[in-house]
Order: C-alpha cells, then sequence, then structure tokens
C-alpha cells in the first residue's frame, strides 16, 4: 500500500474492542470492560459500512457479519503506554511512549496543591474528589451558585477538571483559572490535561453540562508524529480536540466542532479542497456524552450514525487516499464505572482499489503515527527514531 496523497485519521473515541491483558490493574471493572462488543451485544445495532470494511473480521462482534470479505486491512492495537486516557492514546499515535504515566488523584488532590491553587484564584474551592462530572454538578452546583466557589474533581484519568456554570463564573474567568493550574501543576502534580467544565441550569430543574469545555493539555515532546510532518511542510488539518491535545503542534489549520455528526459534516466538507496530507479527526460525543454518562443506547445510535457518514466518506475517497479507523481506549458504558477503561483499539485502514489483509494484533497505537510518517517524510528522517511499525509494509 501507499503511498498516499492524503491520509483521513478518524479517532473514535473510546470505541474500544475488549480489555487488554494488562486492564485489571487499571481499576476493578478494566479487565471485564468491552466497550464495542457490549454495547452492540445490548442494542443491536446495524453498521453496514463498518461490517463491509472488516470490523467482523477483527474479532466476532454481536451483529457483524464477518462472511464476506473485508474491503479494509483489518487489526487491532494495543497500548504500550501507561495509562488509558485521551491525551495517552493520541499521543502514542504521535510516537510519544509514556512509562510511567500522567499520575493520577483517586483520592483527590494534595491539600498542598488546592491550597495554592485557591490562592492563585482568590477563590475557596469545592469537591477535591474523584467524581462522575455529571453527578458532582448536580450534587454541589447549589452550594456552587451559593458561594460562587468553583467544583474540582476527578476520575481514574490523569485529569484536574473545574466545573463553573456559566452565569456565576464567567466562561472568561473559567478558562483563567484553568490556565492558572495548568501553571501550577508541575513535578509530581503534572496531570495530562487541566479541563474546563462549564455547566448552566438550576436547583429546580437540574444543572447541565455545556460544550463550552476547553481542555489544557501538557505540551507534548519535541519531535513527535506532528512536528515530523510540520518540518517536512506535510499539511495537517485537525478536526475536533486534535489541536487541544497537541496544543497546536504540527497543525496547520483546525476548525472545532458541535458534535460527531459536525466533525463528519467537515471531513466531508474537507474533501473536495484538501489535496494533500494528513487529516486528524475526534469524534468526541463517544466518549463525553455516551460513554462517561453509562447511556448504553446513546452509545448504540452514536454508532450508526457515524456508520452513515462513514459510507459517505469511504464513496469520497480517490485512489490515492487512505482512510485509518482507530480508538484511543475504551469507555464501556454497560458497565457500574464511568471512567475510561483499557481496552484494545479497532484499526481498520482502507484504500480505494487496494487489496486488504489482516493486520493481526499490533503492539502499539504508534503503529498508526509510524505508518503516517512512512507515508509522507520516509526519505526525510529515520524511520528508526520514532516507535512503533508501518502497516502499509509490516
Amino acid at each position: 500500500m501507499g503511498p498516499f496523497a492524503r491520509i483521513f485519521l478518524i479517532v473514535l473515541d473510546s470505541v474500544g474492542i475488549g480489555a487488554m491483558p494488562d486492564a485489571d490493574k487499571y481499576g476493578p471493572y478494566d479487565a471485564a470492560s468491552d466497550t464495542l462488543g457490549h454495547v452492540l451485544a445490548a442494542c443491536p445495532t446495524p453498521l453496514p459500512c463498518l461490517e463491509s470494511l472488516g470490523l467482523g473480521h477483527i474479532r466476532p462482534l454481536p451483529g457483524i457479519a464477518s462472511d464476506q470479505p473485508p474491503q479494509a486491512c483489518f487489526g487491532k492495537c494495543a497500548l504500550r503506554s501507561d495509562g488509558k486516557d485521551t491525551t495517552t492514546g493520541h499521543w502514542e499515535m504521535a510516537g510519544i511512549i509514556l512509562d510511567p504515566g500522567f499520575p493520577v488523584f483517586p483520592n483527590g488532590f494534595p491539600t498542598g496543591l488546592i491550597a495554592a491553587f485557591e490562592h492563585r484564584i482568590r477563590r475557596r474551592t469545592l469537591g477535591n474528589e474523584a467524581a462522575s462530572g455529571t453527578e458532582i454538578i448536580q450534587r454541589l452546583g447549589p452550594e456552587h451558585l451559593r458561594t460562587g466557589s468553583p467544583i474540582i474533581y476527578t476520575s481514574a484519568d490523569s485529569v484536574f477538571q473545574i466545573a463553573a456554570h456559566e452565569e456565576c463564573i464567567a466562561l472568561t474567568e473559567l478558562y483563567s483559572m484553568c490556565r492558572q493550574a495548568r501553571e501550577l501543576l508541575q513535578g509530581e502534580w503534572r496531570v495530562g490535561r487541566v479541563i474546563a467544565r462549564p455547566f448552566v441550569g438550576d436547583t429546580v430543574h437540574g444543572f447541565t453540562r455545556t460544550r463550552n469545555r476547553h481542555d489544557y493539555a501538557v505540551p507534548p515532546p519535541n519531535g513527535m508524529l506532528l512536528d515530523l510532518l510540520s518540518a517536512a511542510g506535510v499539511p495537517v488539518f485537525g478536526v475536533g480536540k486534535i489541536s487541544d491535545i497537541f496544543l497546536g503542534r504540527g497543525i496547520t489549520n483546525s476548525v472545532p466542532i458541535s458534535s460527531n455528526a459536525d466533525a463528519l459534516e467537515k471531513t466531508l466538507a474537507l474533501m473536495p479542497t484538501f489535496k494533500r496530507g494528513l487529516v486528524f479527526v475526534n469524534l468526541v460525543d463517544f466518549d463525553m456524552l455516551y460513554g462517561h454518562r453509562n447511556d448504553v443506547a446513546g452509545y448504540a445510535t452514536a454508532l450508526a450514525e457515524t456508520d452513515r457518514y462513514l459510507a459517505k466518506i469511504v464513496a469520497g475517497l480517490e485512489r490515492d487516499d487512505l482512510l485509518i479507523l482507530t480508538a484511543d481506549h475504551g469507555c464501556d458504558p454497560t458497565t457500574a464505572s464511568t471512567d475510561h477503561s483499557r481496552e484494545f483499539a479497532p484499526l481498520l485502514a482502507f484504500a480505494p482499489g487496494r487489496p486488504s489483509r489482516d493486520l493481526g494484533t499490533r503492539q502499539s497505537l504508534a503503529d498508526v503515527g509510524h505508518t503516517v510518517a512512512a507515508n509522507f517524510i520516509a526519505a526525510n528522517f529515520n524511520l528508526s527514531a520514532m516507535p512503533g511499525l508501518s502497516f502499509l509494509t509490516s
């Protein structure tokens, strides 16, 4: 396969395809997690495009046939890094292996850290615990409105999340708080992401998070995939939170999104005009709206919606295009947990008119980034310097 003028890399955020062998080390529910398998078992959902590409050839899945030859190369990727979150998964795709991973705080953040943060923002805080974001704003929202104190919480991931009502703390101030937290969270406190979690509502009708979320990530190490593409003059178009995850590094252009459908509409709109380079897309709704909220039916509906859009994208691909579909971790909505799960990522690689083959179990998501690098810039850098193996040839 290859070389290709364009690669469309679409990350189905949290659509894991079964627990990794070390999953039991990451939490009480991880070893029993199987995001895609459990969702399809609970809510039978036809996925004709993904089925035709070869989803059912990766492993048996409820309702997904595997009796026809797949159109795409198929396999699954392990995560070599320590962790199971967005930053860890996407960074590994870009050739960054984290071992050890970012620190986590299952019992809340140290009192010294909270005191330092409160001193910086000149406000007291509420919460400081590991919690579901939708649950904690219902529980502490009334006190937040009464006191003006932002709600601080974390999860099983390496995140420092700040929730505030948009009419109590303006978005500009909330974002400023997040930037101050990002400056403070260094050394042993160096979490992967600080996340602004604005919400609206009232004590009578309840509270709802808005789409004005903003992530403040740790700067990725120099020399990762997007740096290499930039140095080689390869355009990179980020769709969704890709730019946030990599702090804009190596991103030529970027567009925000309001939903999975919006992300896929914008990807389709790019296809007639974007002639060369990487289109890097994140579909966050699987994770944010359905996985973390244990909404199994919503997750299944989102899979069906994405499948319909993927059919349009596949139909619009040209002879020298490559479509890569994968995930960054799992988030099984059928378990009692609302956290991410340590799962394999599905891998489908489709190029019109090119033969399919079994890519097997890849040892790292870094194989995705290595494949992109090998396609665009193999002649301009030492491939052995970047983790992973290209599945164009291996």
